[in-house]
């Protein structure tokens, strides 16, 4: 009897086991929950749906941390993602793709190009108008959807292209952090932020000390996580920060240990809440302004724009190199997925416009851009794939 339950239970489990081991699995999952999202905004059930993310978590107002469950997802949950981003990054630097200063240049000077170029075209069709103010809004990449859709290749995207992809994204996302401190906030807590600063030096140190237990390092890295929240900096950085400071050796099996739980469980809630997007009436009407304009013009065409002539000219000045394997249709590619803004544009968005009517404009646009981006970016890569199958 043991037997046939275990049989049944392994015919039942096998297919979600092939499916959770598919590279294309978080592309596929994200695009389904996305969807779903913007099914259930835009239905009877939207108010619903809407108050769900918004709900207060019980906690008492003098623990100052996220008091609702769409900020305990993005400013807490996410973390992990970016934990497990940084620590990619740290092994690649370490002994891999990112291992040599023109190796490593790459990816942040491409970052750089990928915000500026898309900043100053937002700036120049907006620069006579009340709404300058959002050029910032194109500048972010949302490096959990860019490399969801890069995994929907599969084994045709090369290893060293996500790589790339994650590198960029991140340094993309420290710009506009950095972006969000300067012009977009009211008030930076500067004892928070230098309480935050003493703590990744330690972080540094024990690492330098060779403490190799993971419990001290984590102890200090919600410390760390807890003042960067109340600096009014993005609390998701201290997953980078921390990453960074953990012993090299130990990373192995916490990236085989937090992939699941980050892809399938993290990832999902972040595009359900982050996607509940309702539609206005008169979309037409909507994107006629000033600010769709701008915002489609940067993150369709200025990111892949800026991410490929600043890599052009990087690489044929010798400041940097192209990864082996990877070819200028490849940065051309990642330069179209970068242009998936997603969460973190909506989320300059908020900050940058005041009242409703621009937010809404906003909202829709990234929408629409990040859409046409990611399809852009899939299908351009699947196609040069297939291009390289067939020499």
């Amino acid at each position: 009897m043991g037997k046939v339950r275990k049989a049944i239970r392994d015919k039942l489990l096998s297919p979600i086991f092939a499916f959770i081991h598919d590279s294309r699995a978080v592309g596929i999952t994200l695009i389904v929950c996305t969807l779903l999202s913007l099914v259930l905004s835009n239905s009877a059930w939207g108010p619903s749906y809407l108050a769900l993310w918004e709900t207060a978590i019980p906690l008492p107002d003098a623990i100052h941390i996220p008091h609702t469950v769409l900020h305990m997802i993005n400013d807490g949950l996410m973390t992990l993602f970016f934990l497990l981003a940084g620590m990619e990054i740290k092994r690649e630097i370490a002994n891999g793709e990112l291992s040599s200063l023109r190796k490593s240049a790459l990816p942040v000077l491409a970052a750089t190009g990928g915000m500026l170029v898309p900043a100053l075209l937002y700036f120049v069709v907006n620069a006579n108008s009340a709404y300058a103010r959002g050029w910032g809004v194109p500048m972010a990449t949302d490096i959990a959807f860019s490399l969801g859709i890069l995994s929907l290749l599969g084994t045709r995207a090369p290893l060293s292209l996500k790589i790339l992809l994650t590198a960029l994204a991140i340094i993309d996302d420290l710009g506009a952090i950095v972006a969000i401190a300067i012009f977009y906030t009211d008030h930076i807590s500067l004892l928070y932020l230098g309480i935050a600063g003493g703590l990744f030096v330690l972080l540094l140190v024990m690492n330098a000390l060779k403490v190799n237990r993971l419990l001290p390092y984590f102890i200090v890295g919600i410390a760390l996580w807890y003042c960067m929240f109340n600096s009014g900096i993005h609390a998701t950085l201290a997953g980078v920060l921390l990453a960074f400071s953990l012993p090299l050796d130990r990373i192995p099996r916490l990236e085989h240990r937090l992939h699941n739980p980050v892809s399938f469980i993290i990832l999902p809630l972040f595009a359900l809440a982050n996607t509940a997007i309702v539609f206005p009436a008169d979309i037409s009407a909507t994107l006629n302004s000033p600010v769709s304009y701008g915002i489609l013009l940067g993150l369709v065409a200025g990111k892949p724009l800026g991410i490929f002539l600043v890599s052009y000219l990087a690489v044929k000045l010798r400041i940097a190199s192209l990864p082996e394997g990877l070819g200028w249709n490849h940065i051309l590619g990642i330069g179209l997925l970068a242009g998936i803004g997603f969460t973190m544009s909506i989320f300059i968005a908020m900050l940058a416009f005041n009242t409703e009517a621009p937010q809404i404009t906003a909202k829709l646009a990234i929408l629409i851009a990040s859409g046409v981006s990611g399809l852009g970016g899939f299908i351009y890569l699947r196609l040069q794939s297939a291009k390289r199958q067939a020499l």
